[in-house]
């Protein structure tokens, strides 16, 4: 308990407004790599888990890829990043890290979503005239769209706790101050940005879980549209 009170007190002292690295501007860096890495996984993997679950074609090898990428350590892929890239390029390295990261959660989202509608709903969009790209658009997105944001909320948490290690390549956010804070063995402080740390995982899995259900298609069984999950 001395140990949290301490944490506490570390967050809420004034001297986390001031310095050259206040706590408000951590977290600042800290939402801005992880949006613009959700971002940039979701503009890459939607229209291929689309693509996947539309078609029927490449599954196998998305979840082997998928599988693949999820088994890659985290910190040595951002190394490894910034030794090919150069240190002249840490921000892009470690941007591509977590993008690659972030890709397998919304890929598997995205098509799974698609493959959870019954098929028969689509057929009846075929029966009454709808074209492909009418089947896509008016049946198979709109239904497969919990599924997909579900996809990206495991990828933003996944990311927002993974980018604490962007303080190893000198990029600030929260893990400057987790990384600091083992270098001086001041435990407080580690604790106190591990608490902040949290706090944007489970705000950001709050607003998310909200999105999930507004996302739902009034009228639609949740059974009907995302199966078992």
């Amino acid at each position: 308990m001395d140990l949290l009170s301490d944490a506490i007190a570390w967050l809420f002292s004034p001297d986390r407004l001031a310095g050259s690295h206040p706590l408000p501007a951590a977290v600042g860096q800290h939402l801005f790599y992880t949006a613009v890495s959700v971002l940039l996984a979701a503009a890459v993997a939607v229209p291929a888990g689309w693509a996947i679950g539309h078609t029927g074609r490449g599954r196998e090898v998305a979840v082997a890829l998928s599988g693949a990428a999820r088994a890659i350590p985290s910190f040595g892929l951002i190394l490894l990043l910034v030794l090919i890239m150069g240190v002249l390029n840490v921000a892009a390295a470690a941007v591509t890290a977590f993008v690659l990261l972030a890709i397998p959660s919304i890929l598997a989202g995205a098509y799974a979503g698609f493959e959870a509608i019954d098929r028969a709903t689509i057929d009846a969009g075929r029966a009454v005239g709808m074209t492909q790209w009418q089947v896509l658009w008016r049946i198979e997105v709109p239904l497969g769209l919990p599924l997909l944001v579900g996809g990206i909320r495991s990828a933003a948490l996944q990311v927002v706790a993974t980018v604490t290690l962007a303080a190893y390549v000198n990029l600030g956010g929260l893990g400057y101050d987790i990384l600091q804070g083992i270098q001086l063995r001041d435990y407080a402080q580690v604790l106190g940005g591990a608490l902040v740390v949290a706090v944007l995982a489970l705000a950001l899995d709050g607003l998310f879980a909200l999105l999930q259900r507004a996302a739902r298609p009034r009228g639609v069984p949740v059974g009907n549209v995302v199966g078992a999950a």
